[in-house]
């Protein structure tokens, strides 16, 4: 019996530092990374350009595409970190798997639309934050997730991730250090 193949999701509203602290531990571990918003759809790249939120409509084409990269990283047998809001249940119900860990990043929304105001080059703009957080549905006691401080630096905050999930980063058989563990998430 092969060992489960982990996928972290690291989730949560704009401007969290999903994508910092995401490529910072696959780093440390020798993981695939991808980023979520670069499979956005162009349409709805497009329109939260413009200032507008996206909808549930909206949203399933993008959810399809990281359900479909994080099926392709479990069938290769590569662990994987990508980050994707999965603001609801029902969004990380399409993102369900048995080794899926979501990782929520989450903090003050003021401190969150301070790091948005100062972000430059990103399509998202600080106006929409707010449909963000109330989009947001906390994870369920049956779901498979921890939440991350905003108060720690993204190092600690790396450190956490590797600290409560038990993750280590184990070389794979060509040395490219494609195989690791993941226990599992602890509340």
């Amino acid at each position: 019996m092969t060992a489960p193949v982990p996928v972290l999701v690291f989730m949560g509203p704009a401007g969290t530092g999903k994508s910092t602290v995401a490529g910072m531990l696959a780093g440390r571990l020798g993981w695939d990374f991808q980023e979520g918003d670069d499979l956005h759809p162009s349409e709805n790249v497009a329109k939260m350009a413009a200032g507008h939120a996206l909808d549930d409509d909206d949203r399933w084409p993008w959810l399809d595409r990281v359900a479909a990269w994080m099926d392709g990283q479990i069938a290769a047998g590569r662990p994987g970190i990508i980050t994707c809001s999965a603001l609801k249940r029902s969004y990380r119900d399409v993102l369900r798997r048995d080794d899926v860990t979501f990782v929520l990043l989450m903090g003050d929304p003021a401190l969150v639309r301070e790091r948005l105001l100062r972000r430059q080059g990103h399509y998202m703009p600080p106006s929409l934050l707010h449909s963000q957080f109330d989009t947001l549905e906390m994870p369920d006691a049956d779901e498979r997730a921890i939440r991350v401080d905003l108060d720690l630096t993204p190092l600690q905050q790396v450190q956490e991730v590797v600290a409560r999930l038990g993750l280590i980063a184990a070389s794979a058989p060509d040395g490219s250090g494609g195989s690791a563990s993941a226990p599992g998430a602890t509340p």
